[in-house]
């Protein structure tokens, strides 16, 4: 007969995007039983733990930047036996969102881990979009720059099916302009603050989009939907059309690596590619 005490159980809890009331009682039940909380922000999921009356509950930060220590820590509760309920600032943790490292190391400890679904602004906005007809791509928030954001969006152009990114009111403009330039023939939706006071969701076109967001400030968590389209078949420029844009921008006195940047999004092609190809018009017009 052994000694060792039964492990506890890891729930992976939804928090509410914005509205309390979208907590689910099973959500607030665990949230009340669970021995300890490991959260994102302390200071947040105190404020959720106080709206539910729950008071005195152990919280340990474990953020995006969790040490090994600190995830190893978890577990030793886990396999102690305490029950940890994993939250994030909002929605379902994992999903954009820390808490992989911990479920991982979790389940490899022979802990059980236990989801408890509910709200997520990914599934919201899809839901309120009217652009999502069966599958779909989430991919998160796109890299800020160099070959990283080009090779992402490169990706979202080749994907036929629905794709949700998320987005920083700061760089929302941006990224439209981005998209809209990648796939100009694309619907998509902005969705903005869900679920609370200030809610909007913008629909139409990508240049739309992202000509209305330039207009103004945006305010508020974002995420955006891109309608499905068909996967492209090949470059979307052709070897004279390409050269003529180049010459045309080399006219303008742009540097090569802007030209090679812009046509990258535009054309599908390498940006090392065309920044050789840039270099070499460059040179025949010397």
């Amino acid at each position: 007969m052994s000694d060792a005490p039964e492990r506890g159980v890891l729930y992976v809890v939804a928090t509410p995007i914005g509205h309390l009331g979208d907590l689910s009682p099973r959500a607030a039940e665990v949230l009340r039983n669970a021995a300890r909380v490991a959260a994102e922000d302390t200071r947040r999921t105190r404020g959720l733990l106080t709206h539910l009356g729950i008071t005195g509950k152990p919280i340990d930060r474990l953020d995006a930047h969790a040490s090994a220590h600190a995830i190893t820590r978890a577990v030793d509760k886990l396999v102690a036996g305490e029950d940890v309920a994993l939250v994030t600032d909002a929605g379902t943790p994992v999903v954009s969102d820390p808490g992989t490292d911990l479920v991982r190391a979790a389940a490899e400890a022979g802990v059980r881990v236990v989801p408890i679904p509910g709200p997520s602004a990914v599934m919201a906005a899809l839901s309120a979009s009217g652009l999502c007809t069966g599958a779909f791509r989430f991919l998160g928030f796109l890299p800020r720059k160099g070959p990283e954001r080009r090779d992402a969006l490169e990706l979202v152009r080749a994907t036929p099916e629905s794709v949700v990114l998320f987005e920083s009111p700061e760089r929302t403009a941006e990224t439209l302009a981005d998209l809209a330039t990648t796939l100009p023939n694309r619907s998509g939706a902005v969705a903005r603050e869900l679920t609370k006071l200030h809610e909007e969701i913008l629909r139409g076109p990508l240049p739309e989009l992202a000509r209305v967001a330039k207009e103004r400030e945006t305010l508020g968590e974002v995420t955006i939907v891109i309608g499905p389209g068909e996967a492209p078949k090949g470059p979307l420029v052709g070897e004279e059309e390409l050269d003529r844009l180049i010459d045309e921008q080399l006219t303008r006195g742009r540097r090569p690596k802007d030209i090679a940047d812009e046509l990258a999004l535009v054309s599908g092609r390498p940006r090392r590619e065309l920044y050789s190809r840039v270099l070499g018009r460059k040179r025949d017009e010397a």
